[in-house]
């Protein structure tokens, strides 16, 4: 069994624990209770009961009871950058997807009509674009091809980076639409 060493420092009810990279967690209690707060590790708040000098002890994960939304801005809404257990960054692919789908390209939106009357394609055959605009707009094309760009995020801040593009993607044909006079009124 590898050996760990735990580095914490007590400021009244508070102990504060520390790991390489910095303050890790708080906890509060003691002996047979505590509560502990994550600050840069994973994982949710945890609460711990046991009895001392027994080894026996019972602790539950308090799960995160958030709903998404789709951020405003530079990045409220969106989950935090911890790092994620196997499997969770596939359900968050999933779930983000969907918040993109039902705020972007809910129907009637202008999002929806972009794939609708396949205003994307038509914006990218119309005329000249920068490489970055064309960029933009080839990754809500389709809504496959919306899908597969943000199922090919490798992990959390990659995900968001590439929601976030998403997101000024449908902003880009908006104006692109609405300067060229192409958006079909709703």
């Amino acid at each position: 069994m590898p050996f760990r060493f735990r580095r914490s420092a007590r400021l009244g009810p508070l102990r504060f624990n520390f790991a390489k990279g910095g303050l890790s967690s708080i906890s509060l209690g003691g002996r047979g209770a505590s509560f502990n707060i994550p600050v840069a590790r994973s994982g949710a708040p945890r609460t711990t009961v046991g009895l001392p000098g027994t080894g026996l002890s019972w602790s539950v994960e308090h799960a995160h009871d958030r709903p998404a939304a789709i951020p405003a801005g530079t990045g409220e809404g969106l989950p935090n950058t911890r790092r994620l257990r196997p499997g969770q960054l596939d359900a968050l692919k999933q779930s983000l997807l969907a918040v993109l789908r039902q705020k972007l390209f809910a129907p009637g939106s202008t999002g929806d009509r972009f794939w609708d009357y396949g205003l994307v394609s038509r914006l990218l055959a119309d005329g000249p674009l920068g490489a970055r605009t064309t960029g933009l707009l080839a990754l809500i094309e389709t809504p496959e091809a919306m899908e597969a760009y943000v199922l090919r995020s490798q992990g959390q801040d990659d995900l968001k980076r590439r929601a976030h593009r998403c997101i000024e993607a449908v902003q880009e044909a908006g104006r692109l639409a609405s300067a060229r006079g192409c958006l079909p009124q709703a």
